[in-house]
């Protein structure tokens, strides 16, 4: 399969950038790299001419398909793997990888998966809530004299990443295609639900375990039937405990 094909399946998905400048240069150094799919979340009324200006005119079509979602859950619902990027560091924020190690697994996932590499606001990046919805985070070695990249500068790394990994044949065998996103949620929410029920999240806190729940089945990689058979475990045993005979 062409690199161009496998890039067909890969959008880059900025949440609430806040200069639509800088939304042109992402539009160009995507479409440098072989993405034309841009998604902006949160924030509709970004200048064209600022656009333009940054993108040039070899990358107006990017910003003419521009998708403009009010949410980011609803942006990232139809994705089947989602990059997260985050400069800033933590327990709660990772595991972390690099650009390179992200673009191998994009690179084998993005012939039958649609891929999303998300970035945050410019000014504070993405937070906990919204890392947590990635399956991948990745974080761009600097020099610690320097560590601050702009937005299109960590777009055009992670993205070129990705065209190298594609262009290379890191793909290997025909990869299986992955539950969405919006399964994945629905399927998190019932197990919060059941845990938090079951006594087993701190309710101060149920976040806590969450995380780590959401990084094992990150690590699994399940599949629309696999979610669907999880789900049906969580109504049994949610069905059993309120027919549990006292």
């Amino acid at each position: 399969m062409s690199v161009e094909n496998q890039t067909k399946n890969i959008s880059v998905v900025l949440y609430r950038p806040k200069y639509a400048g800088n939304v042109g240069s992402v539009a160009r150094a995507a479409k440098n790299m072989g993405i034309t799919e841009l998604v902006v979340v949160g924030t509709t009324d970004l200048d064209r001419e600022a656009m333009e200006q940054r993108s040039t005119h070899l990358a107006a079509d990017v910003l003419d398909r521009i998708q403009y979602v009010p949410s980011l859950q609803e942006a990232l619902g139809r994705f089947n793997y989602i990059v997260g990027t985050t400069a800033r560091l933590g327990r709660a924020r990772g595991p972390f990888v690099s650009p390179r190690a992200a673009a191998g697994k994009i690179a084998g996932l993005a012939g039958n998966n649609r891929v999303a590499l998300l970035f945050g606001p410019e000014d504070t990046g993405l937070a906990n809530d919204e890392l947590a919805l990635c399956q991948c985070v990745v974080t761009i070695p600097t020099s610690r004299a320097f560590t601050s990249l702009n937005l299109s500068q960590a777009a055009m790394i992670l993205c070129y990443e990705v065209f190298v990994a594609l262009s290379s044949g890191q793909t290997g065998a025909a990869p299986p295609k992955l539950a969405l996103a919006s399964e994945l949620e629905g399927l998190y929410d019932q197990i919060r639900e059941l845990l938090s029920r079951i006594g087993f999240l701190n309710v101060q806190n149920p976040e806590y375990w969450m995380l780590d729940i959401r990084r094992f089945f990150a690590r699994a990689g399940l599949l629309s039937r696999e979610v669907k058979i999880l789900r049906g475990i969580c109504r049994q045993i949610d069905w059993s405990l309120s027919n549990k005979k006292t």
